[in-house]
């Protein structure tokens, strides 16, 4: 759609409710009146005639860590793809830190904006995908810089101070001038965090990120996202390690066939769920 065209409605009401899944108890250190990270009320998608996203609506909080889990086709990964407008919604509304994405409002409708406008909303969200998708011809320290120097126009010298410590902070500070290929699967992403991190952004989506590694790397790329949750990261999960979610969640929305199910406190939903959808999945995977 291009600018003056509003967004499809299919028939959804005007008014909708706000969001529902969100854990109570994150935020600590927001301002009360701050808006919530995320907001999505009443997120619909489709792809040709299949509906998969179906009226979703949850918060996240400001420092909340949301994870996000459910069968595979629930709508967990495009529901992460909306967030940043790499998938248009076709109704409702999603807002980053109270701010439309990827639309403006005019007279009660929402407009897309044009791509350049949306680039530049996405600076401000970083997104760890399953594949690591670094640059083969770059090495891990050239993956890190080329976003800021390139789409901010930073200077490469403070760019590359940041990367540095970024590559510190996951634990590759010495392989920096190693290749994609010269390095591990849980190397490589411990690397695309570092590359999302970059931008500075104010929060991180993370697509799954270890279900492409062995499983004796999975714990070196969960332990960089236990510790950016201790820095007061917020961050969207969609996982299958429920015992990150458990441990580092602040929320665990349980999704299937394009709804939230159940929400809420990852202990309470892992130990008892409500839903019988719910129990069923958490059977077959605990």
């Amino acid at each position: 759609m291009s600018e003056g065209t509003p967004v499809r409605g299919r028939g959804q009401p005007d008014a909708v409710e706000p969001g529902v899944a969100s854990a109570a108890t994150a935020g600590a250190g927001a301002p009360a009146s701050a808006p919530p990270m995320v907001k999505a009320e009443q997120l619909h998608k489709y792809f040709g005639a299949t509906h998969v996203l179906k009226g979703i609506d949850l918060e996240v909080k400001r420092r909340e860590v949301m994870c996000v889990v459910g069968p595979s086709g629930s709508g967990k990964s495009t529901l992460l793809r909306c967030i940043n407008h790499l998938e248009k919604i076709d109704a409702g509304r999603l807002s980053v830190d109270g701010e439309l994405v990827g639309y403006r409002e005019r007279s009660g409708k929402l407009y897309e904006l044009r791509e350049r406008e949306v680039a530049h909303q996405r600076r401000d969200i970083g997104m760890v995908f399953q594949r690591f998708n670094l640059f083969p011809h770059m090495t891990a320290m050239e993956n890190v810089m080329e976003a800021p120097c390139r789409v901010k126009k930073e200077p490469k010298n403070a760019v590359r101070e940041r990367a540095q410590a970024l590559l510190d902070r996951v634990g590759l500070g010495d392989r920096g001038g190693a290749y994609p290929s010269q390095l591990s699967g849980g190397q490589q992403q411990r690397v695309a965090i570092a590359r999302a991190l970059a931008m500075q952004p104010k929060l991180m989506l993370f697509d799954e990120p270890t279900s492409a590694l062995d499983p004796e790397l999975v714990g070196e790329v969960l332990d960089v996202m236990r510790r950016l949750a201790l820095d007061g990261m917020t961050m969207v999960v969609v996982t299958h390690e429920m015992g990150f979610a458990r441990e580092v969640g602040d929320s665990l929305v349980f999704m299937d066939d394009g709804v939230v199910v159940e929400a809420g406190d990852p202990k309470e939903v892992l130990l008892r769920p409500q839903h019988e959808r719910t129990k069923t999945f958490l059977s077959k995977v605990l």
